[in-house]
């Protein structure tokens, strides 16, 4: 059981810590208008949901599932279109039936979207043509327009990031629930743009076979098989932003503890991951399976003492790591971490983010990642923990299910020059749904080949 936080925790304790990474709200008032708003909406997600989650992380942690976490490295507000969602939920969708058939276990599917509206900077100011500004945050607090009045943080973006999530979860609700998810008809979930015919041609072996199956199945059972229309699907952001997180932590009737309702899986970047910060403190006292961002940068005794303040009763599914390194760093930077995490005793969900430690700048100057350091510290991730006997447990990208060329490489081979055909991100490059397609396909042959 998760421990009763102790009295020295609040929803507004992070308040009297050092806060990174915070915007400066010009008018204090407003800022308060807003979140007294926001403190009355109804909530994105529900305790039981959030439990859910945390039982089927669990599982995964002592191998029985795998995480899928995936979304846009920054959600735009004027992106809240049924296109754009639904393509977002078929890429998704698509590499979880991959992840299922080649690796024989369920998928937890979590989405990084309905929430993730605000990015960590690495500058607070930009300066373009002698002007400098305030850095673009996401759209929960200024807008991309380098002028000053856009990148103005302004309190009303706090409700519109609650209206936009609310409008998005609602739709994805909507389609996981009443048929688009369903297992008899996965053409539903196909992009249009899958070039490479290897990669289209096992793709649509896997559909054949999943359908043949059903088929004899339900012949046997002489009836549809339950269960099969229908995808548990869980929402993810990084807690970023602690006003607006603050607004959304409250107590449910009939459960102890507190709860952070505006997301399912919240997690701590790697800029906030600080012992005595406010964003592990305001971390430490909800209920939700929380995120850790783990990089070189945090050394074995600052992730274990991370790791005992923020799961002091060792709960399973409390958890999950989210490696990232770099594919020139894993081979010596993951080993002595699982080491330290090993020696707390504590359970931990093992999991690779690829995308950031791999970050690059081409010579015109685009922010783009290849494909091949991608995968090569994905496979590294899953060598490293098999050696070492831990299990390697879930996958985080950033990827879009548009087709838009942002990464480098791929079966199309996309090179630099082809970046400025389709480069839409305003903050990190993302996989295409094409590349995230065909990169759990070679994880999944990666795993068939390693020895039990």
């Amino acid at each position: 059981m998760q421990p009763t936080p102790t009295e020295t925790w609040s929803r507004v304790s992070w308040q009297d810590k050092e806060a990174l990474q915070q915007p400066e709200y010009p008018d204090a008032d407003a800022l308060a208008a807003a979140l007294k708003t926001l403190s009355m909406q109804p909530p994105l997600v529900t305790s039981w949901e959030i439990e859910s989650l945390k039982e089927k992380l669990a599982e995964a942690t002592y191998g029985k599932r795998f995480l899928l976490q995936g979304g846009d490295c920054a959600e735009r507000f004027d992106e809240c279109t049924a296109r754009i969602i639904t393509s977002r939920l078929k890429i998704l969708l698509q590499m979880s039936l991959v992840l299922n058939y080649g690796l024989r276990m369920p998928v937890v599917r979590v989405g990084r979207f309905a929430g993730q509206y605000a990015k960590p900077r690495s500058s607070p100011m930009e300066t373009l043509d002698g002007k400098t500004l305030p850095s673009y945050r996401g759209d929960i607090i200024n807008g991309i327009g380098f002028t000053e009045e856009e990148r103005t943080p302004d309190p009303r973006r706090l409700l519109e990031a609650y209206s936009t999530s609310a409008l998005t979860l609602n739709f994805v609700r909507s389609l996981v629930s009443g048929g688009f998810a369903d297992l008899h008809h996965p053409e539903y979930w196909n992009q249009g743009f899958v070039h490479e015919a290897d990669l289209a041609a096992e793709y649509q072996h896997m559909l054949d076979t999943i359908r043949a199956a059903l088929m004899f199945a339900e012949s046997v059972a002489d009836g549809p098989i339950s269960g099969l229309r229908e995808a548990s699907f869980y929402t993810s952001h990084e807690a970023l932003h602690l006003h607006y997180e603050q607004a959304f932590t409250r107590t449910v009737p009939r459960r102890t503890g507190t709860y952070n309702l505006s997301t399912h899986f919240p997690w701590v970047g790697l800029r906030t991951a600080h012992l005595n910060g406010a964003h592990v403190e305001y971390a430490r006292g909800i209920r939700n399976p929380i995120g850790i961002k783990v990089g070189g940068s945090l050394s074995p005794s600052e992730l274990q003492s991370l790791i005992r303040h923020l799961n002091p009763e060792q709960e399973p599914g409390r958890l999950t790591l989210i490696t990232r390194f770099g594919v020139a760093n894993i081979e010596n930077q993951l080993p002595p971490l699982i080491d330290a995490v090993r020696a707390t005793g504590s359970p931990v969900l093992w999991c690779a983010d690829p995308m950031h430690g791999n970050t690059e700048t081409t010579d015109n100057g685009f922010k783009t990642r290849h494909f091949d350091n991608i995968l090569g510290e994905l496979e590294h991730a899953m060598d490293i923990h098999r050696a070492m006997g831990t299990y390697f447990g879930g996958v985080h990208f950033e990827l879009t299910g548009e087709d838009v060329t942002e990464c480098i490489g791929g079966a199309r081979g996309l090179s630099a020059e082809d970046l400025d055909q389709a480069y839409h991100s305003l903050v990190d490059p993302r996989l295409n749904a094409e590349q995230a397609l065909e990169m759990v396909l070679l994880i999944v042959h990666k795993k068939q080949r390693m020895p039990d």
